[in-house]
């Protein structure tokens, strides 16, 4: 026989050597790998989707951290030059505003003894027309505020005061001062706070006149007397910079969701003309307690017990902030977090 005939004689009739060697998988293999690789899949997906979460808390607790660090800081500003006036001159300050108590106004921005005052959880500020409520800028009810008056800004000095003309011509020659600006000028005698009627280059006119709120008097003598004919003239090289007021609170942000932030009541030059306005300054905010510092005792006590605002020398804030992504949290709600920080009155700490 020949070698063809023994290959030929060795197979089974209707089968190739193909056919022989393939072989394909099962349905219950099938069925394995599928299942395996579902697991593997899912094990990827819960892998993303925890590392995912993750990002989001990270990322709202640093916005939570970052707003809480800006609150601080701004209020730490005002908190820090509450009171200040430029020259030592032992809190003697007249005042000419036609707003102020001197000329019988009430207005708060226009009273220096309002330098440092606090306002509980349920005591009205006159800063923000004493209201609680739920619409946009209104306070929230439970939470304290603060008001605060003192300097801002670069300031200039003074080169000649002449009076009776009612003027100031400074050293500088660029300032950040303009008309109408409500400013506090300070020799080591007394300061003045007046608002400047006028600017002409490096000449600041301080007349009496005006109704935003204007002045009641020419004479920045100590002590105000709306109706005096005098002059006092301050010396070269006083010191003149624009006075700051603010009010600090917790508001509502106008958000369908009930938002809360951090406002600031500030003092406003419209073309002259001084008025007040509250501006959202850090949003998430949604609730600030204040304790004081009264020189002489050892705690912290609340605005209530308080028995003098002018030895008042440090504040502590506590704010409460949540965070943008109402869903950031563990729970699927908002991360809460809760700061406290302490601010020296620098210009009553001795």
């Amino acid at each position: 026989m020949s070698r063809a005939s023994l290959f030929y004689r060795g197979r089974k009739p209707g089968r190739s050597a193909s056919q022989g060697s393939a072989r394909g998988f099962t349905l219950i293999e099938l069925m394995i790998a599928l299942v395996l690789g579902l697991v593997v899949i899912g094990g990827v997906i819960s892998v993303f989707l925890a590392g995912q979460r993750s990002y989001a808390t990270n990322k709202a607790l640093g916005d939570v951290q970052d707003s809480t660090r800006v609150a601080f800081e701004m209020m730490a500003r005002d908190i820090r030059v509450a009171g200040l006036t430029g020259c030592d001159n032992s809190g003697r300050i007249a005042n000419v505003l036609k707003n102020g108590p001197s000329a019988g106004g009430t207005a708060w921005w226009a009273n220096p003894n309002n330098a440092v005052i606090g306002y509980g959880s349920t005591q009205g500020d006159p800063a923000t027309d004493s209201a609680f409520g739920t619409s946009a800028t209104l306070r929230v009810s439970g939470t304290d505020s603060l008001m605060l008056i003192g300097l801002q800004g670069l300031g200039a000095t003074v080169n000649v005061n002449s009076e009776p003309a009612g003027t100031f011509t400074i050293n500088e020659t660029t300032t950040d001062l303009a008309a109408g600006d409500v400013v506090i000028v300070c020799d080591p005698d007394h300061a003045a706070i007046v608002q400047l009627t006028s600017a002409a280059g490096t000449t600041y006119t301080h007349a009496a006149s005006g109704s935003a709120p204007g002045n009641c008097s020419k004479d920045l003598s100590y002590p105000t007397v709306c109706s005096s004919t005098s002059s006092y003239i301050f010396a070269p090289n006083s010191q003149i910079a624009k006075l700051t007021a603010s009010d600090w609170y917790v508001g509502y942000n106008g958000d369908a969701n009930g938002g809360k932030s951090l406002y600031r009541v500030g003092l406003v030059n419209n073309a002259g003309a001084m008025s007040t306005r509250a501006d959202e300054m850090v949003r998430g905010v949604t609730g600030m307690s204040l304790l004081y510092h009264q020189s002489g005792n050892n705690s912290f006590v609340d605005a209530a017990s308080v028995t003098n605002w002018a030895q008042v020398d440090a504040v502590r804030t506590t704010l409460t902030l949540a965070s943008a992504d109402q869903r950031a949290g563990t729970d699927l709600k908002p991360i809460t977090r809760t700061f406290s920080s302490t601010t020296t009155v620098r210009n009553r700490v001795k």
